[in-house]
């Protein structure tokens, strides 16, 4: 599993999203609920968040507060000919 930034993981009972992903450090927020209003911002090493996620799950776009994709604009109807 590659780490990608926008990431929802469930670790025990916090949740975890990954908000800044560079080369060797991972910047996330941490809560208890899938809202984040009490939510921690942390930095730590790539490393150490691996070490973190281990044993955690990683949850779907559509389980946390990730907008809807924007629906496509359907063409309109071609008259009869």
């Amino acid at each position: 599993m590659r780490l990608q930034q926008g990431q929802l993981w469930k670790c025990g009972d916090e949740y975890v999203r990954i908000v800044h992903l560079e080369r060797k450090e991972v910047g996330y927020k941490s809560a208890a609920d899938l809202q984040f209003t009490d939510g921690k911002n942390l930095h730590t090493s790539k490393k150490d968040f691996c070490r973190l996620l281990k044993g955690a799950t990683l949850l779907s776009p559509t389980d946390g507060n990730a907008p809807n994709p924007p629906a496509k604009a359907s063409a309109p109807p071609m008259p009869p000919a």
